[in-house]
């Protein structure tokens, strides 16, 4: 088993779904986590569950595309436990509509979250990494959306596909330092958020929710199954504890066959 003992994970969006998972995954892992969300109750309700089983953990609440607050966030996380080996940019949401009725306030605000916020994550998360000369791992929260599009999500697929740009700028960033960078890919993971686009899609597309699911969002996989949490979470613990940058830079689909590379 990968183990990610003394290191230190700071995971956005992380009071739920996918990233409330791999907090568990790396805290199990031996990590210690700062647990941080939108959703500031929310995140000190799953760091109180993991210091609960033992685990060093903290919640803090922060607006993603907040520089100061991301920036006030990391140095805590670095005060608290000693330095910043391991993030997780989760933070993400969805809207979904026609190009032409997509509002440029929507537009902009989804942007924000996915872009401008793994942007200032992983600015600050370098800013302690590069000087501190102990490495770390950037991994950002792309999607099967990262490498191919889908109707009625024109920003989150912008986004997505960016993602990936950034993650290869900073792996060659911070090779000489260090510090690698990867993008996790997952298909459709049935999560709050995916649940909240089901009824938006099954309006857009005329048909019933359940068709949206059978024929939207798992029609091309091999098994007809949901990506699950922990598929994900195992993925992104073997990014952050590879001992080598052999890795650095790559993108991996975790889709149930959705999508092959």
């Amino acid at each position: 088993m990968m183990r990610l003992d003394n290191k230190v994970a700071f995971v956005t969006g992380a009071a739920s779904g996918i990233g409330k998972r791999i907090a568990e995954v790396y805290a199990q892992a031996g990590a210690s986590v700062a647990v941080v969300d939108l959703n500031r109750q929310g995140a000190e309700a799953a760091a109180a569950a993991l210091r609960a089983q033992g685990a060093r953990a903290i919640g803090i609440g922060v607006d993603v595309t907040d520089e100061a607050g991301v920036d006030a966030a990391v140095a805590r996380t670095v005060a608290q436990f000693g330095g910043l080996d391991v993030l997780i940019s989760n933070a993400g949401i969805q809207i979904v509509a026609p190009l032409v009725e997509f509002s440029f306030a929507d537009w902009k605000k989804l942007l924000a979250v996915h872009l401008d916020g793994a942007f200032l994550t992983a600015r600050a998360a370098m800013r302690q990494m590069v000087p501190s000369q102990r490495g770390g791992s950037i991994i950002f929260m792309g999607s099967v959306h990262s490498k191919e599009a889908s109707v009625l999500k024109a920003p989150y697929v912008t986004a997505k596909h960016g993602l990936e740009g950034l993650a290869k700028v900073i792996a060659k960033e911070g090779a000489s330092h260090g510090v690698r960078a990867n993008l996790i890919c997952p298909g459709f993971v049935r999560t709050p958020l995916v649940d909240k686009q089901i009824p938006g899609q099954a309006k857009a597309l005329g048909i019933s929710e359940d068709e949206v699911i059978r024929k939207v969002m798992l029609k091309d996989t091999v098994d007809g199954e949901f990506t699950t949490v922990d598929d994900v979470a195992q993925l992104a613990l073997l990014f952050a504890a590879f001992p080598t940058n052999a890795l650095t830079g790559q993108s991996m689909v975790v889709s149930h066959g959705w999508f092959m590379q």
